[in-house]
């Protein structure tokens, strides 16, 4: 028997693509939600929603389940979603969870373990060694990459070059993975150079059938987390993508697995030998281009395997149609390290449909009026695009990308059209270290260009000016009208454009020292500006004094800035004035000194966590801590006064 109620796990937009297939399946979704949480998307799109404590609080899930009627739990990706106990304590409550057994999800869970089960059932492992006993302290195979045995997502991964660094090595791994997983287990393996991550996706039922959806290439990578996806890989080849599927369906049998997970493998991008990872036992984030180039939702054939039916097709039925290609947009800045941003989404443009003969799909939990906070992980949405062959799902993806827009979070989506244009990915020549390596020419470029400051300039001298005829600012004077220079601040300094006439009617902005003509027309949420007879729009929202401006997928905020202000506003503060800012939206951790102190340049200050980082804030020159309006546990905004440093003869 099918199920009548589902409750879904999680938070964003996997609750939000979760529903959807409930919705398509006439299946009630029950959401669940923490207090900030309250307003968020995948609350209003639920048919119940309820709240919890938190995310991780075992029994409110299941307590919430059992109040709202729920047959079966699904825990989407992250969480719950491949806690065993979760799983157990989900069948002692009579409830289906929506994924593999307690026993295949504890066996693929530690990856000492894992390796040991699917070697046996002779899927090959890279060469390795791992703890109790000597087997890591007495490895001489190098390069190496040390792992913890808990772990994922990259946490606690350390390459090691010679024997030399290997004590080190072994040091800060273990006290990541304690830290991180609780556990300070480790093993080590031959690194393979040259490396592609690719997965395959494994579907099984409770009747026996195991099958595999083809492959996804998943080597573009930033520190151990992936960035963009494809489905099929470009350098996987028919004989191999059968070697490989056959291979990750004997390691998903070896543990009786039930459900859609995903084998990972290392491939040698020199050779093509292939060596398992890992396995997860849950849906992957970038199981979207999975269903695009096979036609299948994962989410329903879940659920339908959970409720006890079996496959409907058998290996030789699944069909690979066209390419896909997926990008996850977070809310990072680029341009300061990839540190977390947030605020309260403003305005927001997400791409639908497609153009020519490909199609887009987000999935995303964005909503305008949300809070992009700095409690859970930061990614948004993913942008998905579908083409007949590789290359126009290239282009269709940065098309879709450049229709992005979030005004009030800074996010990454100029960096992704970056890569998906860069040339060794157009080309299909991939490996897990090419972002690392091309990340110069993938940051945003510096500064604001200049007829994106003019746009703010006339777009604030549109503004409403009061009733006296005297403020009106469009330059009125006996002889000829005079130039308004308006000096505007954002995170990239102060911008001083020159503006003469009223750009509702007709008005000059002075660019490069020559007066162009102007003029500006609003509606709709969009800007759109003719400077020099060429057109241009914006998406446009305010926020207090702040004008944000939004086009071709970057963004960028002005405020106001007054002849002597004191560098009170984001952007205007240099090191030298000693004033100390976070750099990210968070909860201040630690503040490691007093009013008073004397410190250093480049001591630490105060310490932000935001989405489980932290950054240290240190001293920009030396001097006294002249103030220091923060305190631990208190959030702060981006780009709010930490402390300010005073010269010594101050």
């Amino acid at each position: 028997m099918f199920f009548d109620r589902v409750l879904i796990a999680n938070r964003g937009e996997i609750a939000v693509r979760v529903a959807r297939t409930l919705r398509a399946l006439g299946v009630e979704s029950v959401a669940v939600f923490t207090p900030p949480d309250a307003g968020a998307r995948h609350v209003r799109e639920a048919d119940i929603a309820l709240e919890v404590s938190k995310y991780l609080d075992i029994e409110a899930i299941v307590a919430a389940a059992l109040a709202s009627g729920a047959q079966a739990v699904h825990p989407g990706y992250g969480f719950l979603a491949e806690n065993a106990g979760f799983a157990r304590r989900c069948a002692e409550a009579g409830l289906a969870f929506v994924g593999p057994s307690p026993e295949a999800i504890d066996a693929m869970g530690d990856k000492i373990r894992a390796k040991a089960t699917v070697s046996a059932a002779g899927v090959p492992v890279v060469p390795g060694g791992a703890e109790p006993g000597d087997a890591l302290t007495e490895w001489a195979d190098f390069p190496a990459l040390i792992k913890p045995s808990a772990g994922g997502g990259g946490k606690g991964m350390v390459l090691v070059r010679s024997a030399a660094e290997l004590p080190d090595a072994l040091e800060s791994a273990r006290r990541t993975a304690r830290a991180a997983f609780g556990d300070g287990t480790l093993l080590i393996e031959r690194y393979v150079e040259n490396p592609r991550h690719i997965e395959i996706q494994v579907l099984a039922d409770t009747h026996g059938n195991v099958v595999h959806l083809g492959e996804r290439e998943c080597s573009l990578q930033r520190r151990h987390q992936k960035i963009i996806e494809e489905a099929p890989s470009p350098f996987v080849t028919p004989e191999t993508r059968a070697s490989m599927g056959t291979a990750a369906v004997e390691a998903a049998r070896a543990v009786g697995y039930v459900g859609a997970g995903t084998v990972e493998f290392i491939v040698d991008g020199t050779t093509g030998a292939y060596h398992f990872m890992e396995m997860n036992t849950r849906l992957q984030v970038e199981h979207p281009v999975t269903e695009l180039v096979t036609g299948l939702d994962l989410v329903e054939l879940q659920l339908r395997v959970a409720a006890g039916e079996p496959l409907p097709f058998a290996q030789e039925d699944v069909r690979l149609d066209g390419h896909a290609v997926e990008a996850r947009v977070y809310a990072e800045d680029p341009a300061r390290g990839f540190l977390p941003s947030g605020g309260r989404v403003l305005a927001l443009r997400e791409p639908a449909g497609g153009d020519g003969p490909g199609r887009v799909r987000v999935d995303s939990g964005l909503a305008e009026g949300g809070t992009v906070g700095s409690d859970y992980d930061p990614m948004l949405s993913k942008v998905i695009a579908w083409a007949p062959d590789r290359a126009s799902a290239l282009r269709s993806l940065d098309r879709a990308l450049a229709r992005t827009a979030v005004l009030g979070v800074v996010t990454n989506v100029p960096f992704l059209r970056a890569l998906v244009r860069h040339p060794a990915v157009e080309a299909g020549e991939l490996d897990t270290g090419l972002v690392e390596r091309a990340l110069p020419e993938l940051l945003p470029r510096a500064g604001v260009p200049g007829e994106v400051a003019a746009a703010a300039a006339l777009a604030f001298h549109t503004l409403p000016q009061g009733p006296d005829p005297w403020q009106v600012t469009d330059g009125w004077r006996i002889g000829e009208r005079a130039w308004t220079t308006w000096r505007l601040e954002s995170r990239d300094g102060v911008h001083a454009v020159p503006v003469r006439g009223l750009p509702d009617r007709s008005a000059e902005v002075l660019l490069d020292g020559e007066a162009v003509p102007a003029r500006v027309t609003t509606g709709g949420g969009e800007l759109a500006v003719t400077i020099g007879g060429r057109t241009t729009r914006y998406l446009t929202a305010r926020h207090g004094d702040t004008l944000w401006l939004g086009r071709d997928g970057e963004s960028w905020a002005f405020t106001r800035h007054l002849i002597g202000d004191p560098g009170d506003r984001p952007g205007a503060a240099a090191a030298g004035d000693g004033v100390v800012r976070s750099p990210m939206p968070g909860t201040v951790l630690l503040v490691k000194v007093q009013t008073g102190d004397r410190v250093s340049e480049g001591q630490p200050l105060v310490v932000v966590e935001a989405m489980k980082m932290e950054h240290t804030v240190t001293a920009p020159r030396d001097g006294v801590v002249a103030e220091l309006p923060v305190q631990p546990g208190r959030p702060v905004d981006m780009d709010a006064v930490l402390a300010v440093v005073t010269g010594e003869e101050a």
